[in-house]
């Protein structure tokens, strides 16, 4: 064989290896993809339960890491497997009925004990982050100068981006999640699913409070992990009526 064939059929031969070799890392690149959207769903052994009228923190451990995560209240037990998505990650936050500040815990909006399972689930936030309204009988009357919610309701989109005055009773209040107070107000207007707002404020107030609020009023606000308000107001100031 001479020096050229001997080089042609070294180049052939490098060539044929360095396709084989490119095959393979696009291979390996499709499973390491597949892997990872297969592996969304955590899985996590329950190693610490606390447990409070409303929500069940669970300190869990996933891969040799540790953490908190939070799920509307239901049994568990020491050793048990869980499934769940990535929840709202909240720091600092500190639980009343526990008097107790997590570092960090994580709100579920689901936990399922199959893997992939849909059915078997819980969902959970903190208190006054997602809307749980119940109609109450209240009648408060229109601030002057104010609308109310039936006129909110009735046409969002005229009040888009837009400072209003709403006056109404406090029926759900809580403090200091996101660095925000939470309030949600009804009065007595409204139908459907649509008579309850929720209005954010650094100001405090009492459930049962009539008062009167002024701030922006946003559509299809997303907190992330699935939390989407319809209409909230936000960046709200408690106004003192004479």
């Amino acid at each position: 064989m001479n020096v050229k064939n001997y080089l042609l059929i070294l180049i052939l031969f490098v060539t044929i290896i360095a396709c084989n070799t490119g095959g393979t890392n696009a291979d390996s690149i499709e499973a390491v993809e597949a892997t990872e959207q297969a592996t969304d769903q955590h899985k996590a052994v329950v190693k610490e339960i606390l447990q409070t009228p409303v929500y069940s923190y669970l300190f869990v451990e996933e891969h040799n890491k540790s953490y908190w995560v939070a799920c509307t209240r239901q049994e568990f037990f020491v050793d048990q497997t869980v499934y769940f998505m990535t929840g709202l990650a909240m720091e600092n936050f500190n639980s009343k009925e526990l008097n107790r500040t997590f570092d960090l815990v994580y709100f579920l909006n689901e936990v399922t004990f199959e893997k992939g399972e849909e059915h078997m689930h819980t969902h959970a936030a903190p208190k006054g982050m997602v809307k749980e309204a119940v109609k109450a009988e209240i009648k408060v009357d229109r601030a002057e100068g104010g609308i109310t919610l039936e006129d909110l309701y009735s046409n969002p989109q005229n009040y888009k981006g837009k400072i209003v005055k709403i006056k109404g009773q406090v029926v759900k209040y809580n403090e200091a999640i996101m660095g925000k107070n939470w309030v949600h107000i009804q009065d007595g207007t409204g139908s459907g699913n649509d008579f309850d707002l929720t209005i954010t404020t650094q100001n405090s107030v009492n459930v049962g409070d009539v008062v009167t609020f002024s701030g922006t009023i946003f559509l299809d606000k997303d907190f992330g992990a699935g939390y989407i308000y319809k209409v909230i107001m936000e960046d709200s100031e408690l106004l003192t009526e004479l």
